[in-house]
């Protein structure tokens, strides 16, 4: 069944904003995009008045998830304070609607409690870690997924998803194209093959769609895939994050107690000034970095044996030495590695017995023995 805009809209007419107005005549509503039983959209307000709408956001989520034919439902509140605004004007007794206080009179709780006391676990995964990169382009999706790989020949029973929002690959490496469906608790069932339990924003749109989100919808995204996700019963949960140290980071890290994350860098220097950023971010946040990975390390030639280093060698193993960090491997730059990725076959699944895999393998034997003690207690 398809789901029209006007739906979505005659749905939001029914949920009031904090001053008791309609949802449609508030003047926050982003344009709306509705399409295969998807619906995504923002409520953007002023900074000062974020908390008292947060209920308003759930509320709108609801009534939406409640259209028939809506499979998904992803409604962000995007918060900001213009330039120069003054500050809100102190509270002021109602004079609308009895019962309805102005939007400035709900005040935030006192105490200011850190925003880690927000994470919970998630039910049945023992562990959850990043693969993240201080910048694009240096194969960090290609090594979570073949990570992924190495931890499952490991004997684990191992899930991955896919928070890059802005640029979701593991569709695309994995040769996935079906969407999630729902259970009867509305949660969405992960896809699966090569024995992993597997979710991504790019599941839910389209390859070409561009992602044109603010911060808040990518939280909230972010925050979907972790909880509104049936995952069953998990050793480890590798999350392919988006590269950069931005708000996806920021939420998986306030949402969920990480045990880890693994830094993929290329040798080079301007490649490990942006490692090692990502590296203090996950410090800052006590998440502890379970090692650094040099991809495209060395390219070999498939004819003579030579080896070339082209974007320098030995980089992320000096920086791994210097910050204190385990240095987990070396990964080549090679033409299988590229054609089985952009194939849907990762080199660990379709070449298990050739050296690449036995290189997955090898770092993954790694980071499974850091959470050892994670994974035998769950």
């Amino acid at each position: 069944m398809s789901v029209t805009q006007q739906q979505v809209l005659d749905s939001l007419a029914r949920v009031k904003s904090p001053r008791g107005v309609a949802l449609t005549h508030a003047n926050v509503l982003s344009a709306i995009s509705a399409s295969d039983g998807k619906v995504f959209f923002s409520i953007n307000v002023d900074a000062a008045e974020a908390r008292a709408w947060e209920s308003v956001r759930a509320e709108a989520e609801a009534a939406v998830r409640a259209i028939p034919g809506v499979t998904t439902a992803m409604v962000a509140l995007t918060a900001e304070r213009k330039p120069g605004s003054a500050p809100p004007p102190p509270p002021q007794p109602s004079r609308g609607t009895p019962g309805v206080q102005p939007v400035h009179a709900h005040k935030p709780p006192q105490g200011g409690g850190s925003p880690m006391a927000r994470q919970s676990e998630i039910p049945g995964v023992a562990a959850v870690i990043a693969v993240a990169s201080g910048k694009g382009g240096v194969g960090k999706s290609t090594t979570a997924l073949n990570l992924a790989l190495g931890l499952r020949d490991l004997g684990l029973k191992v899930g991955l998803l896919d928070a890059d929002i802005y640029g979701p690959s593991v569709p695309r490496l994995t040769g996935l194209r079906d969407k999630p469906e729902l259970n009867d608790a509305r949660k969405m069932i992960p896809l699966r093959r090569f024995g992993l339990a597997i979710m991504s924003i790019g599941f839910l749109v389209e390859e070409e769609t561009a992602m044109i989100w603010r911060g808040p919808m990518v939280m909230s995204a972010v925050t979907q895939m972790l909880r509104d996700v049936e995952w069953g019963k998990l050793d480890v949960l590798v999350v392919d994050m988006p590269p950069g140290t931005g708000d996806a980071q920021l939420t998986l890290a306030q949402n969920v107690p990480l045990k880890g994350a693994v830094i993929v860098s290329t040798p080079q220097d301007l490649s490990l000034i942006d490692a090692r950023r990502g590296l203090a971010m996950f410090r800052k946040v006590n998440v502890p970095v379970l090692g650094i990975v040099e991809n495209m390390s060395y390219f070999q030639c498939p004819q003579c044996g030579t080896k070339s280093d082209i974007f320098g060698h030995g980089g992320a193993r000096h920086e791994a030495e210097k910050l204190g960090v385990p240095f987990l491997g070396e990964i080549p730059l090679h033409m299988a590695i590229r054609a089985t990725s952009d194939a849907g076959n990762p080199v660990v699944d379709s070449e298990p017995d050739g050296p690449h895999a036995a290189i997955y393998r090898a770092i993954a034997g790694q980071v499974r023995d850091q959470l050892k003690g994670v994974i035998a207690a769950a």
